[in-house]
């Protein structure tokens, strides 16, 4: 039995994986739609092993619902010009939000994203 306040090697791997959930986020930046399709594939692979890794995922998955919601906004407010700097903005919360996000899971916490709108509970 584990001391309480012990790290298991399974809590160790459930940070790392939702670490690189919130990172696979930054993959869309250098292959189009990576950025979607990472994260909710790790996601998918991985979420019946710990249960942090299942909340991580459905906070990434949240936010990148939002994301899309807050893009598609911006992107009719274009039209007015308000929405470039709308969308150059979403663009920087995405990269500050995915590497905060994968900070806090590697160091054991579970941090939802601000600004997210709860599709999946």
């Amino acid at each position: 039995m584990n001391e309480p306040g012990t790290i298991t090697q399974s809590d160790i791997e459930a940070r790392q994986w939702g670490m690189f959930i919130h990172l696979g986020i930054l993959a869309g930046y250098f292959i189009p739609v990576a950025g979607f399709i990472v994260p909710i594939v790790l996601w998918q692979m991985k979420k019946y092993e710990h249960p942090l890794i299942d909340q991580h995922g459905k906070n990434v998955a949240n936010w990148l619902l939002s994301f899309l919601v807050y893009g598609a906004i911006s992107g009719v407010l274009c039209l007015l010009l308000v929405g470039f700097m709308l969308l150059w903005g979403l663009g920087v919360l995405n990269i500050i939000f995915a590497i905060v996000g994968g900070i806090k899971a590697n160091n054991g916490k579970v941090w939802a994203y601000p600004f997210t709108i709860k599709f999946l509970k």
